[in-house]
């Protein structure tokens, strides 16, 4: 028996590892494959025929998919997340084969959109099944790790285009490991656990008594609106600062455009450091003050950069990348706080389901903001005083989170989630609807 015991510990351990190396392999794929269109956006448009207003309305259809990827969000608070990843990582590598086909940018369109609706709903269940069935300890560290692989999927494709074009060889070669990404489906559905904490729920019958309204239960009104507040404030400051500063960059701040690129790729390389620093912070301080305090921080090295380097500065170029690394840095711990905290607030049967709502109303604010940048350029005096505007909304954002959200470090998941009382509720509005009938 103590032989026994003392090996319970190695297996969970064990089970945490494997979870999250195949999380990691899950989030290196997501974020290579939906990073394609955008670093293949010049290309694209050459092959298509697209003039920039008509890979702008390309782009803004694909945005469409936050809708399939908030459905999919929801379908794993109902047949689990196990599922949901599996099935995306089987149909996202032949709707990636389509996208590589297509001779038309609506056939391609809709390929992207199918591509980018299933890997939303495969992250969703992914960083919640990390929440779900780690333990308490390493919960952070495994929501690190998980943005980690995301931002290294995503730098991938950098190197490999310009490789690409310098050989002759077509955009469309960038798809080929999208499309091979159909190995990963057997690997990780090993790696996988079979049993999990959804599943127990779900037997229970409580996986199955929510609706997708009620995230805004009085409940859980205060957790779920102030997380959907945020994620539009952040929104519409994120695409503000990051849909447009290599353009800025290059054709407002007057760099050449082999700096501007050292810039970013400096910054992401940079800010990958931030994803360790929050899972500790994240573990050691908490996740609601990792959210406040680094991400209002991070938002005034964004007003740094666009700010620009005061007159005495003698290397305005240093200046810009310090900046922008204090940003990227900064976001990085912001996120990991955020997601940690994000998937331990609500309930198993609405915690994907919150995801999916945080997605949906990025990409709507997403759009707003982009529209809100069009209209207020003239106005304010250029696209630079607009991005400085947008970039402020950080800062409130953050402030919201450290006000209204609550601590849940070191907390069970199920006790910092109150899945007790939200049984006792739906028990007792299960109970009245009987008598009523």
């Amino acid at each position: 028996m103590a032989v026994a015991g003392a090996r319970e510990p190695d297996r969970k351990v064990a089970g945490g590892v494997g979870l999250i190396a195949a999380i990691v392999m899950l989030q290196i794929y997501q974020g290579y494959t939906l990073s394609v269109s955008g670093v293949a956006s010049p290309w694209i448009a050459q092959s298509f025929g697209l003039d920039q207003s008509g890979l702008a309305r390309l782009f803004a259809w694909m945005s469409t998919s936050a809708f399939g990827s908030m459905l999919l969000a929801r379908m794993a608070d109902r047949v689990g997340r196990r599922r949901i990843i599996l099935a995306s990582l089987f149909l996202a590598p032949l709707f990636a084969a389509g996208a590589a086909a297509a001779a038309h940018p609506l056939e391609f369109a809709i390929f992207e959109i199918l591509i980018s609706a299933l890997l939303g709903g495969s992250v969703s269940s992914a960083i919640v099944l990390l929440a779900e069935e780690l333990p308490v300890e390493t919960r952070a560290r495994g929501q690190a790790a998980a943005a980690l692989a995301s931002a290294i999927g995503g730098a991938l494709c950098y190197p490999i285009a310009p490789l690409l074009i310098d050989h002759k060889w077509s955009w469309r070669w960038l798809l080929a490991p999208c499309v091979a990404g159909i190995l990963l489906a057997p690997l990780i559905g090993r790696m996988l656990p079979a049993q999990t904490q959804w599943m127990r729920s779900h037997e229970s019958g409580n996986a199955t008594q929510s609706s997708f309204w009620d995230i805004f239960h009085p409940f859980y009104r205060r957790r779920s609106i102030t997380l959907l507040v945020c994620a539009a404030l952040d929104t519409i400051a994120g695409t503000a600062v990051n849909g447009w500063l290599y353009f800025d960059a290059v054709s407002i701040m007057g760099l050449a455009p082999e700096k501007a690129s050292v810039l970013v790729v400096t910054g992401m390389i940079v800010g990958m450091v931030g994803y360790p620093i929050g899972a500790w912070t994240s573990e050691s301080i908490g996740r609601v003050p990792t959210v406040a305090w680094f991400g209002g921080a991070a938002w005034l090295g964004a007003l740094a950069f666009y700010w620009g380097p005061p007159g005495p500065v003698s290397l305005p170029m240093l200046w810009l990348l310090a900046s922008y690394c204090w940003f990227k840095v900064g976001s990085s711990i912001m996120t990991v706080g955020a997601n940690a905290a994000a998937t331990e607030l609500l309930p198993a049967d609405l915690r994907s389901t919150m995801v999916g709502w945080q997605m949906i109303t990025g990409a709507a604010f997403s759009i707003l903001a982009q529209t809100l940048i069009a209209a207020l350029i003239a106005p304010l005096g250029g696209l630079t005083n607009v991005i400085k505007y947008g970039a402020i909304l950080g800062i409130p954002s953050a402030i919201i989170f450290g006000t209204f959200i609550d601590e849940t470090r070191g907390l069970p998941i199920d006790v910092a989630a109150k899945e007790k009382q939200w049984h006792e509720i739906r028990a007792l509005k299960t109970a009245a609807a009987g008598a009523a009938d």
